[in-house]
């Protein structure tokens, strides 16, 4: 059997996490204070404020630097971004949106069969590793595509890279390596 190239494999982008800055400095209590939806945690020198829509959560520092996380898409990351930035105008800081990037895409994927681990290993053997009394997955390095892909031996993979596009093709490029071990129908 050969890989078909008609198999349409869904990709599920399930966490965007992104960075910007304000290009302002944040008091930290102020915001905890005044702001809506935050929990300040000043021994960690940081406030975790949360939106609705998207459903995002900051992390903020006093610096002006705010990593936000749980985004869908990359418009999505963007767009809670500058709703984050807003809020901030509102509760009265000179935030300038500034050095917007993405910088992590987590998705998933369930492929339409099982496949076998130890063999997929063996023959992927220096980018792939698997130890299962440590991770039930193997690991799988894409070096050019900085992604990493988490294969389980029940077909679903999970990929982390920088962006969208990179996670796509890592699982264009990993599919034929797992088509060749999959298990048999039993």
């Amino acid at each position: 059997m050969e890989p078909s190239n008609d198999v349409a494999l869904d990709i599920i982008v399930t966490n965007v996490v992104s960075v910007f800055r304000t290009r302002c400095h944040l008091n930290l209590r102020t915001i905890g204070l005044e702001g809506s939806n935050v929990i300040y945690k000043p021994e960690m020198g940081k406030v975790l404020m949360k939106l609705r829509k998207p459903r995002i959560t900051a992390t903020i520092w006093s610096s002006g630097k705010i990593i936000c996380t749980g985004a869908t898409s990359e418009v999505e990351a963007k767009l809670g971004a500058r709703r984050l930035a807003r809020c901030l105008q509102k509760i009265g800081f000179k935030v300038r949106f500034s050095d917007f990037k993405v910088v992590n895409v987590l998705a998933v994927c369930s492929l339409p069969f099982q496949i076998r681990l130890i063999e997929f290993t063996k023959n992927n053997r220096p980018i792939a590793s698997y130890e299962p009394e440590l991770h039930p997955a193997a690991s799988y390095r894409i070096k050019n595509l900085r992604s990493t892909v988490q294969v389980f031996s029940t077909g679903n993979i999970t990929v982390t890279g920088p962006n969208v596009q990179s996670v796509a093709s890592a699982v264009e490029q990993i599919y034929p390596l797992l088509f060749e071990c999959q298990k048999a129908l039993s």
